[in-house]
């Protein structure tokens, strides 16, 4: 926490504004809005899956349609197409960034395009605050007409070429998850260049309830608006989001200067024009059994360390879905681990991991 946050949540409470609505839910969508950059609008909502789902209700997917989906993520992007009765089409990474392969992206549209199927949207996903391949997958997408959910759960702070991640796609979304490089606890939002998606989004996430004097319904609504409570939070995570990205870039210089001496391991490089906020360090070992010793060695410590997303093309839940795989992210799963990255981790704490990693590479 920042300092200010619970400043907030006392006005919540002060005021008596609990419900999922008011002053705090207002400023803290604008204080997002500014943050993202002129023409933005922001719905802040109960979490970054409902901002998918309802983004992808706008995007108008529905039963029986299909999603071209990153397989290198977790599976909350993945789940709300199955929500709606929707297929993911799996799409395997580029080792450049570890996100969406723009080759097998193309490939797969013209496959299902064949087979009579135009895919109804393409989620991309900014890995670890790594910004997808922008330029290439927004060309593929207009090229076949197909709208983008940009999935930028992880990548608040990340910027493509000096421009906030989160803006690029047709619908944005983004999350405050208690892991997230920010946080409300739990929540999440929709971002768009639309004031009247958003408008549609909050009346959706507010179960739908038409004008008039009684509760009356014409649409299906979900019960998805983020608590004028826990948008305090957010007001005052968001005071301080540079300091996190900045502690973030931080944690990430300090591992690849001590530990890039050793030929067993590798980081994921930022290409020309990509800013990451570097939400998780994450290092990439030369075998299965080196990953394995060094996350035991920490594990020895009591130092949660955890290897990099399971694709999901290999989930046991999808495993009926079609693929288009090239092996990039199986490989980075069987030998990729994330590292302790917290916002508040002191330089001892810092020695303590390399130490630990340094002597497994070294035995």
């Amino acid at each position: 926490m920042g300092g200010n946050e619970l400043n907030y949540i006392n006005q919540a409470f002060d005021t008596n504004w609990i419900a999922p609505l008011g002053p705090n839910v207002n400023e803290f969508e604008k204080a997002i809005s500014r943050y993202l950059g002129a023409g933005t609008h922001v719905a802040a909502l109960s979490s970054g899956t409902a901002a998918i789902h309802l983004g992808l209700l706008m995007l108008g997917v529905g039963k029986g349609d299909e999603v071209i989906c990153q397989s290198f993520t977790f599976s909350a992007s993945a789940n709300p197409i199955v929500y709606l009765g929707a297929k993911p089409v799996f799409i395997d990474s580029e080792e450049k960034t570890w996100n969406m392969s723009p080759t097998l992206l193309e490939e797969a549209i013209v496959n299902r395009i064949k087979h009579g199927i135009k895919p109804k949207a393409i989620l991309a996903v900014h890995l670890y605050g790594m910004p997808y391949n922008i330029q290439e997958i927004t060309n593929i997408a207009n090229k076949y007409d197909i709208p983008v959910l940009e999935d930028s759960a992880e990548a608040l702070g990340s910027e493509y070429y000096g421009i906030k991640c989160g803006t690029f796609g047709d619908i944005g979304i983004l999350s405050f998850n208690g892991n997230k490089i920010i946080t409300t606890s739990g929540g999440g939002a929709l971002v768009t260049n639309n004031k009247t998606i958003k408008e549609k989004a909050i009346f959706l996430s507010t179960q739908a309830r038409d004008e008039a004097p009684h509760y009356q319904h014409s649409h299906i609504g979900y019960n998805y608006r983020m608590s004028n409570v826990v948008a305090g939070i957010g007001r005052g995570q968001m005071e301080i989001l540079d300091d996190r990205v900045k502690a973030r870039r931080a944690n990430y210089n300090f591992y690849k200067k001590e530990l890039e001496g050793f030929d067993q391991i590798s980081f994921l490089e930022e290409p020309t024009g990509y800013f990451s906020n570097r939400w998780l360090t994450c290092i990439v070992t030369s075998s299965y059994e080196l990953r394995e010793k060094i996350r035991l060695t920490l594990h020895e410590e009591d130092i949660e360390s955890r290897p990099l997303w399971k694709p999901l093309h290999l989930q046991p839940v999808f495993s009926s879905c079609t693929a288009f795989t090239n092996g990039v992210s199986e490989k980075l799963f069987n030998t990729g681990l994330c590292l302790p990255s917290g916002s508040n981790l002191s330089e001892d704490d810092l020695k303590s991991v390399t130490h630990l990693i340094k002597k497994s590479l070294m035995s």
